[in-house]
């Protein structure tokens, strides 16, 4: 429970994750319930067209799903 209460203070705020099997994640924590959260990584890199194979306006935004059981560390950057 205790990443469950961590999580939900961090909501909406730029973090870096550590898993117990050493994958790292930067992103923002969107949402958080009682077995996950919910970060959207950061941007790689910013596209300056407006063309998109997917039409005028477009936006991917993936997410990225965490048991909150595997997660080690969580810091703000």
């Amino acid at each position: 429970m205790d990443a469950y209460y961590n999580c939900m203070q961090l909501k909406n705020r730029r973090v870096k994750i550590l898993t117990h099997d050493g994958q790292q994640y930067q992103g923002v924590i969107v949402n958080v319930d009682q077995q996950n959260v919910y970060l959207r990584p950061d941007q790689k890199s910013a596209s300056t067209s407006a063309f998109t194979p997917y039409g005028y306006g477009y936006a991917y935004n993936p997410l990225i799903t965490l048991s909150l059981f595997t997660l080690l560390a969580i810091a703000l950057i």
